[in-house]
């Protein structure tokens, strides 16, 4: 049998998980059952298996630790500062997620104590080098907002215009002009008019659309410069 005469580092996943609760971005952590570490809050996130893809991985520990599912996932980055995990050399790949967090109740397990949404402005001090893990997630974040149309999936199946603003403000955390932005929404030609409006409102009732999928699918460029 060859013998590999090089040490091999361990592997982990993290994820970071972004959701919505009203006009305020949140992201998913769990508080560690287990030492190191012990009752800090983290990325949820754990050790690959040696037969399993990185993907697969990052999609089991997310719904081992936090009962999140069947949600898409990019990778962000690989970290590995040797001194990041005290246990051992430890390299982890992180991988992003965008989801409407009304779809996706939390339940935690295995090694994880608790699994919350926590605003970006009240964040506890989370463990291992998580901090620039989600630094990392929110610039990507806020890059790709332009480029590809992942605030939607923050959103419900149909939305008024107004919600995608506050969307786009929450993750850019800053303000827009209304006019200016419905403007350039609007020529992209990939969010659609439905026959709904809101109803009990004490204001005028807005209309309800619907982003094309099957547009964007078909190859419509999305760019959203704002």
């Amino acid at each position: 049998m060859y013998s590999y005469k090089y040490p091999h580092p361990a592997v982990t996943v993290d994820c970071v998980v972004f959701g919505l609760d009203d006009d305020e971005l949140k992201i998913l952590l769990v508080r560690r059952k287990l030492e190191p570490y012990k009752n800090c809050w983290a990325l949820p996130g754990g050790f690959v298996q040696m037969d399993e893809d990185l993907a697969a991985a990052a999609r089991r520990e997310l719904q081992e630790e936090t009962g999140v599912k069947d949600i898409y996932l990019e990778q962000l980055g690989a970290y590995g500062t040797p001194e990041r995990d005290p246990r051992e050399r430890v390299i982890t790949i992180a991988h992003l997620a965008i989801v409407n967090l009304f779809d996706h109740p939390v339940q935690p397990d295995t090694d994880a104590e608790e699994a919350a949404w926590f605003s970006l402005d009240d964040l506890p001090e989370p463990a291992f080098d998580h901090c620039r893990i989600i630094k990392d997630g929110l610039e990507r974040l806020q890059q790709k907002a332009g480029e590809e149309p992942l605030v939607f999936a923050f959103l419900p199946e149909e939305f008024t215009l107004s919600q995608v603003q506050t969307v786009y403000e929450a993750v850019l955390c800053k303000s827009l002009d209304k006019r200016n932005f419905r403007k350039k929404l609007l020529a992209t030609g990939l969010v659609m008019e439905t026959e709904h409006y809101e109803i009990d409102v004490s204001h005028r009732a807005a209309r309800f659309y619907r982003f094309d999928r099957e547009g964007f699918r078909a190859g419509d460029e999305f760019r959203v410069r704002i």
